[in-house]
């Protein structure tokens, strides 16, 4: 549950109808202070990914009321999914994996510090980034073919599920691999 918190601010975006996309912005923009907000008190500090929301989001909204009809609308959602990997790949690049922030919420502290918790955070974050970029294009592809708009939500939302249920099983494979 942890990873839908942190991505609260997305979905929001992808759930308000994209003919209202500047108030799709501004409640994400919303979610990203609120989550922000929360994680300051709780002494959790701030992270790469709500870093990056933030950006996208402070970018995004007053772009989206200054110009509600700009040709930059109708790839909102592709440039949001790239954003996303942007952010996904450069966390693998810089060695700060963005999924390792949300690990450790769950994780004993004890198990940080092992090589093998880093590794399944690379490769949990590479899962993330390689579905990212593929629905980004994806997304890309099916508004400039002009394809249904039910073809885009369930590309939006395979963008999530998929390495959520990845995440979800992956850290249990390995440690069944290693346990015996």
């Amino acid at each position: 549950m942890n990873y839908v918190r942190n991505f609260a601010p997305w979905i929001v975006f992808a759930v308000i109808p994209s003919t209202h996309w500047q108030w799709g912005a501004l409640a994400a923009l919303a979610a990203t202070v609120l989550i922000a907000a929360q994680d300051h008190r709780a002494g959790r500090g701030v992270d790469l990914l709500a870093y990056s929301t933030a950006v996208f989001f402070l970018v995004l909204t007053p772009v989206a009321f200054a110009v509600p009809d700009s040709g930059f609308h109708r790839y909102v959602g592709a440039a949001s999914f790239a954003w996303l990997a942007l952010t996904a790949w450069g966390s693998i690049a810089v060695g700060n994996p963005f999924t390792l922030v949300i690990a450790r919420r769950s994780t004993p502290r004890e198990i940080w510090g092992l090589p093998m918790f880093r590794r399944v955070n690379v490769v949990i974050a590479g899962v993330w980034a390689a579905s990212f970029t593929i629905t980004a294009v994806a997304l890309y592809l099916i508004k400039a073919n002009d394809l249904a708009g039910g073809v885009a939500i369930a590309a939006q939302a395979a963008g999530f599920v998929l390495p959520a249920m990845f995440t979800a099983r992956y850290p249990a494979l390995v440690q069944a691999r290693y346990a015996g």
